[in-house]
């Protein structure tokens, strides 16, 4: 069965039974107090009992931006070439997301979610600026279609629950929450994002569990693959396997602890080790010789009382035998999907901080209404590029960037985005402002 009609009858099936509350398949922990809530399933006799296990939810986000900078690929070549280029805008559905969980019941439970990227599924092609803009198709696992989750769950007790499947890896802010309602900008913050993967998400084994004031999470998955590295986004590319399977000849660990002994506050601490080079395929002879080894770290808070949310985060990664990177067979090989002449960094960092203010809550009307509007503020700097051999030749890759602007949420699901942005880069390069519009939205419809 193709996927859109699977989802066009699970739309159907949601809406014949939509005032079903469900079970959720597993405990949430409330930003707030840090407790942790279940739903309750509806009173027997109303649904079928099978029904009252199952949730079904949808998010996404719509966004349009006009931006005030050439998008020629050769712009950090030649800057002076293209500093009074006119603008460019863009249209696009960054995600759409479907998820489905069952509660087996005797601590037993199945969670999955698909994103559709970018409102399409097709191959798509873009014009590389590693490759002196040559055009190249753009070869993702599953293409636009992407399954993010697919586990099942044992849950022994509060503290103690085991995952195994392809499951989400919460290392940074952003992949711990990355909902459209968990960021101010309109698209998902730009450091992370741009050097470590964004969803993270692998197939692996993970053990949570919350106690008293904190949640905690160890995961063993598969390493990421040396081969999809680059110099312009670091590590992201390193879950991107183009072949039907995930290759797992290497191994990584990710590890995450949350405190939510401060009301209103959570701070949050992730790292990941693991070695990335000999984990492709083919698996060559002179790939085994060295480890690439990469190691992440990450601390991040959200501090969300007194009509304010606040959140931060600092990122800093480490890899190892960069060097022999560019001679991998596969990024020798003209015909593979991945970059063959980028230098990659033995280092990059990322760091960023928002702010809003919800100025509604000073409107009574509003106030009672239970409508939002937060006015925000984002500063994040960020470089892929840190280490001595690459940070001059690729300069432009270190970003700062301010963001200004709201965000509107009539009811809680929805939030309107609005922003001005701006990347400031070194001076021998054009800086890149934006002006952006989005939608975004999160809902349990079971």
């Amino acid at each position: 069965m193709k996927t859109k009609h699977f989802f066009i009858m699970l739309a159907m099936s949601a809406m014949a039974f939509q005032g079903v509350t469900a079970q959720e398949t597993e405990e949430k922990i409330d930003g707030q107090t840090g407790a942790t809530t279940r739903k309750t399933a509806v009173a027997p006799g109303k649904v079928n009992d099978a029904l009252s296990r199952l949730t079904f939810g949808v998010s996404g986000n719509i966004a349009l931006s006009r931006n005030f900078y050439s998008d020629n690929p050769s712009r950090y070549n030649l800057p002076d070439t293209y500093k009074d280029a006119p603008s460019h805008g863009r249209f696009d559905i960054p995600e759409l997301s479907f998820s489905i969980g069952y509660d087996f019941g005797k601590g037993w439970s199945f969670g999955t979610e698909i994103e559709y990227e970018h409102g399409g599924v097709a191959t798509a092609y873009e014009k590389e600026a590693e490759e002196g803009g040559e055009w190249e198709s753009e070869t993702e696992k599953g293409g636009e279609i992407v399954l993010e989750e697919l586990w099942i769950q044992k849950s022994f007790a509060r503290w103690a629950n085991v995952r195994i499947g392809h499951i989400s890896v919460p290392i940074g802010l952003n992949n711990s929450a990355h909902e459209p309602l968990d960021y101010f900008t309109v698209y998902n913050p730009e450091g992370e994002t741009t050097i470590l993967p964004s969803s993270w998400h692998q197939t692996g084994i993970g053990f949570w569990g919350v106690r008293k004031k904190f949640r905690y999470e160890v995961q063993l998955l598969a390493g990421l693959n040396a081969d999809g590295f680059s110099s312009g986004t670091w590590v992201n590319g390193g879950t991107v396997s183009p072949v039907e399977f995930e290759i797992a000849t290497k191994y990584g660990v990710a590890a995450r602890i949350d405190n939510y002994s401060v009301k209103g506050l959570r701070i949050g601490l992730s790292g990941y080790y693991g070695h990335t080079q000999g984990n492709s395929f083919p698996t060559e002879e002179n790939q085994v010789q060295y480890k690439g080894a990469l190691a992440v770290g990450c601390l991040d808070f959200t501090y969300d009382d007194h009509n304010w949310i606040v959140r931060g985060q600092a990122d800093y990664g480490y890899l190892g035998d960069t060097e022999q990177l560019s001679l991998l067979y596969n990024r020798l090989n003209k015909v593979s999907p991945y970059h063959s002449t980028s230098r990659v960094s033995g280092n990059a960092y990322a760091v960023g901080i928002e702010a809003g203010y919800d100025v509604f809550s000073q409107i009574a009307k509003m106030r009672k209404d239970k409508q939002k509007m937060y006015v925000f503020g984002r500063y994040e700097t960020y470089n892929p590029c840190a280490d001595n051999m690459t940070k001059d030749k690729y300069a432009y890759t270190k970003v700062q960037r301010i963001a200004l602007g709201v965000n509107y949420m009539p009811v809680k699901e929805v939030v309107v985005k609005a922003e001005y942005s701006n990347r400031l880069l070194r001076n021998r390069y054009n800086n890149e402002p934006s002006i952006s519009i989005g939608v975004g939205f999160t809902g349990q419809i079971l």
